[in-house]
């Protein structure tokens, strides 16, 4: 039998990045950067509707509320996106293992996934 794998940081990252842009593809987000690296941020820069978007991504784990964001980055990232006058969001991705939420997410094991969609930072 093959030994069970933690998922990465990064596979975790990519894991949330996947859930999010399939998200946005289906809201008829159009990708013009797509960034995977976790600390490189926006991870997403899209337009829809004439104007661009920054979407910045992370995967969250549990117990920690995918809903809350660094707030200092989160500003860095907007004034940023004024520049181009464009809209910035948040999007966090909670990952958690299914069996018992307290352990790791493991490779090719079911998961739960906590996504309320994306936070608009004002």
């Amino acid at each position: 039998m093959e030994k069970r794998r933690i998922l990465t940081e990064q596979e975790l990252h990519n894991l949330a990045m996947n859930i999010v842009g399939r998200q946005l593809e289906s809201n008829g987000f159009e990708f013009m950067a797509v960034n995977s690296k976790p600390k490189k941020n926006p991870q997403f820069v899209c337009l829809k509707e004439k104007r661009l978007h920054f979407v910045v991504v992370r995967s969250v784990e549990y117990p920690s509320d995918p809903k809350v964001y660094d707030e200092k980055l989160m500003q860095k990232v907007k004034n940023h996106a004024m520049k181009f006058e464009a809209k910035t969001y948040y999007a966090g991705v909670g990952l958690s293992n299914a069996a018992n939420r307290k352990l790791p997410v493991y490779l090719n094991e079911e998961y739960i996934v906590e996504y309320q969609g994306l936070i608009e930072v004002l």
